[in-house]
């Protein structure tokens, strides 16, 4: 009711194969016992993590602030009653990452993560300031052009990949996910109380500490030992968009982004005429969803790194989308009912957002790490800009019924591909001392 209202062979591990104990007698090799200390996450993958977790958590938090309140404050402004200005305003940011995440993330693979971060979040201070003290709404749009500029998002997972073992990555993965969840639940409640205290410009200027904030953060990440590119393995763009397992997660990752912009193009609206919460209300929605949310990621992530489910928890987190799409149709008079559906979502989404750039980072060379996930990174930022576009024009000449029908044929043409997918080969990487 809401969307109408509104098979390769596995190959050999270490182990297996025989060992010579003289000129004719051969015995089985042991296969590798695996120790919790081995498996262990150490003290210094665990604050890699958290550390670039909260360096995504400030970005993003500054981009997401104003997503609740921006519309409305526009009206205020110089030019702000263009609906396309506003949309622009809103979507350009989206637009110049897409442009800018495959060339952040090669040059992080040749120059180094920390610098090219460094450099992106400068450039993102830079765009805040701008915004900050914007009077019109095209001096809006080009700091937030400035703002996107700065597309370290590539960057930012290569480095998590290069500092943690391949058996917890997808965890780390997922504390970067979480985060982004949580962030954006948190703007959603605190957004309304932050422009009523101290204006829009006031945001503007709280995203800019907050980009100076995951500077010092980065700071104080280890420094990886980055490899060049190899020759011949494909690390060319060209070569990369010609891995099929590359493109199959690239396409995955720009539905999953795609259809979520889409959906909050109704959402809102929704909840305020089948919900009947007023905006300012939302958050009792969007938080109790996000939370439950990770009560259930996090097992299926677990599931998935150690269980050897990951194809099995990837296919039906995007069945999940596809059903979600199902619900909001034809299950979702109240808020209550509309609570439930968006958490489904989120443990898909989340689910996905950890395991994806995972995957990525467990089946390319490490000296390209940087130049696929600027691939997969592009492609998610152009999917936030096409949902965003591609929602407005459906829900102005089809209303919810027609995001819900786009949003659920996306997600059933990516569950085909997903079905068809070979998981990555077991890797065995070397424990690192704990310090």
């Amino acid at each position: 009711m809401l969307w109408r209202s509104v098979g390769a062979a596995r190959p050999p591990g270490p182990g297996g194969g025989d060992v010579r104990i003289g000129p004719f007698f051969r015995r089985p090799r042991p296969a590798p016992v695996s120790s919790p200390e081995n498996n262990a996450m150490t003290a210094a993958e665990r604050r890699a993590g958290a550390s670039l977790a909260a360096i995504f958590a400030l970005r993003m938090l500054g981009l997401f602030l104003i997503l609740p309140v921006f519309a409305v404050h526009a009206r205020e402004i110089p030019g702000g009653d263009d609906a396309t200005l506003v949309g622009l305003a809103i979507g350009a940011y989206g637009l110049t990452q897409a442009c800018l995440q495959i060339a952040f993330g090669a040059a992080s693979d040749r120059y180094g993560r920390r610098p090219v971060i460094l450099f992106g979040l400068l450039l993102f201070a830079a765009g805040s300031v701008v915004a900050a003290l914007a009077a019109d709404i095209h001096t809006i749009i080009a700091g937030r052009v400035l703002q996107g500029a700065g597309a370290i998002s590539a960057a930012v997972t290569a480095w998590a990949a290069d500092l943690t073992r391949e058996q917890h990555r997808t965890r780390i993965m997922a504390m970067i996910g979480a985060s982004i969840g949580l962030v954006f639940a948190f703007s959603m409640v605190a957004a309304p109380l932050l422009y009523a205290a101290i204006g829009m410009a006031g945001i503007f200027w709280l995203t800019a500490l907050l980009a100076l904030g995951a500077m010092a953060l980065a700071m104080r990440v280890p420094a990886p030992r980055t490899s060049p590119a190899p020759r011949g393995m494909g690390g060319t763009i060209g070569g990369i968009l010609r891995r099929g397992a590359l493109m199959r997660l690239n396409f995955g990752v720009f539905a999953l982004h795609v259809i979520q912009t889409m959906m909050w193009v109704a959402l809102p609206a929704a909840l305020v005429a089948r919900g009947g919460l007023p905006l300012a209300a939302h958050w009792q929605v969007y938080l109790p969803a996000v939370l439950l949310s990770f009560v259930v990621m996090v097992p299926a992530v677990i599931a998935a790194e150690r269980g050897g489910y990951l194809r099995p928890v990837f296919s039906g987190a995007v069945a999940l989308l596809a059903l979600v799409q199902l619900g909001l149709y034809a299950w979702a008079d109240s808020a209550w009912s509309i609570g439930l559906w968006l958490t489904l979502f989120f443990i898909a989404f989340n689910i996905l957002e950890a395991i994806q750039p995972s995957w990525i980072s467990r089946i390319v060379p490490p000296g390209i790490k940087g130049t696929a996930l600027g691939v997969y990174n592009t492609l998610q930022s152009a999917g936030l800009f096409f949902g965003g576009f591609a929602g407005g024009w459906l829900a102005q000449h089809f209303g919810g019924a027609g995001i819900g029908a786009c949003c659920g044929a996306l997600a059933l043409v990516w569950l085909a591909l997903a079905a068809t997918m070979a998981p990555p080969p077991p890797r065995m990487e070397p424990a690192r001392p704990r310090t």
